[in-house]
């Protein structure tokens, strides 16, 4: 009889503790679980932040460059000076010439025929000069296009000065409509006294057209012809 209590008593203390022991598994795998969710909204939450981070900078980025370039010349930017510096300029005595070509291209898909006016221009450090591109638009609609820009050899985009040109803004092309586009520009005097530009005395000024719109002319509706109607007579 005391043998049967006892064992009935081991039994109920086994259970006792093997249901804590079910109940404190429970609770650690539904604590573990949170844990779990908890660091999967912390690694999402960090890898938006990082991809918000990314496109920020990316979307300054093009500002910045586009400054970089202006200031250094890099990739044969040219710079662009207001009306003031151009009036203050002065032509350097004794400075050798330099003879700017001109070049142009047009985009796949810009229609237009586009040409230098002229081969080239002499000009001297300090001394502004104007030129010409034709541009004609060949189509029956009108056309949008703008004009990317750059200098060989790259270094000397640092001291090619655009005072006015048409690549500052988009152009509009009317149908078979033909117009001259200028550039007026100066080389700035500073360019004498760097000597990596000692045996520079050619500089080639590029343009490349590219469309930016259209207006194609609304299609209209063809009419056929009304047919005769003979009344047969009685």
């Amino acid at each position: 009889m005391i043998r049967s209590v006892f064992l009935s008593k081991s039994s109920f203390h086994r259970n006792v503790v093997s249901a804590g022991a079910r109940k404190f598994s429970s609770a650690g795998n539904k604590n573990a679980r949170k844990s779990h969710d908890d660091m999967n909204k912390r690694v999402a939450y960090y890898a938006c932040a990082v991809a918000v981070s990314i496109f920020g900078v990316s979307y300054a980025a093009v500002p910045l460059y586009k400054a970089f370039c202006q200031m250094t010349g890099f990739g044969g930017t040219t710079q662009v000076a207001d009306e003031k510096k151009a009036k203050a300029v002065k032509p350097v005595e004794g400075a050798n010439i330099i003879k700017v070509y001109f070049m142009s291209s047009v985009h796949d898909e810009m229609p237009w025929k586009f040409k230098p006016t002229q081969s080239e221009v002499k000009v001297v450090p300090g001394e502004t000069a104007l030129a010409f591109y034709t541009v004609k638009n060949p189509t029956d609609h009108a056309v949008t296009g703008v004009a990317t820009y750059n200098v060989f050899p790259p270094k000397a985009g640092l001291y090619f000065n655009k005072i006015q040109c048409f690549c500052f803004e988009e152009q509009r092309l009317g149908p078979h409509e033909e117009i001259d586009m200028p550039v007026f520009f100066f080389i700035d005097p500073e360019m004498v006294d760097d000597p990596a530009m000692d045996n520079i005395s050619n500089i080639t000024l590029s343009y490349t057209f590219f469309k930016t719109g259209e207006e194609l002319p609304e299609k209209q509706e063809e009419t056929k012809p009304l047919k005769k109607v003979i009344a047969a007579s009685s």
